[in-house]
């Protein structure tokens, strides 16, 4: 599976909208990142195991997304009725929130710091060996 956008099911009535993420992964953790400075990027690594789902649900930021053959994908995520699902094994940066960006994580493990490469020599070497 390559990282690809999905469409998030958005429900409209006069009251406004709700966005439903259900069946696409089995979630053990969420989090969200925020208050990001202007410059400041953040990810900067790969999962050998976990699969994430990105979602943007206040502003805009961009994510770049590179495999170990220097293939580069860039998606910028301002619509909330799309996710960003990133299986294992792709380097991912995130970058250019917009003021009061906000980037919510849904995650298919819990936290497990031996599931992370965060050096990009690392993370080509792996790749070169699974």
């Amino acid at each position: 599976m390559h990282p690809r956008l999905i469409d998030i099911p958005v429900h409209r009535d006069s009251r406004g909208a709700l966005a439903v993420v259900e069946n696409i992964l089995s979630i053990e953790r969420a989090y969200f990142l925020f208050d990001i400075q202007a410059g400041a990027a953040r990810g900067g690594h790969a999962h050998k195991a976990l699969t994430q789902l990105l979602l943007v649900p206040s502003g805009s930021y961009s994510v770049i997304i590179r495999d170990d053959m220097g293939g580069t994908d860039t998606f910028t995520m301002s619509d909330p009725s799309k996710g960003l699902l990133v299986p294992p094994g792709y380097w991912r940066e995130i970058f250019g929130f917009s003021s009061g960006g906000v980037c919510f994580v849904l995650a298919s493990h819990s936290y497990d710091e031996d599931d992370y490469i965060r050096n990009f020599e690392d993370y080509v070497e792996w790749k070169s060996s699974h």
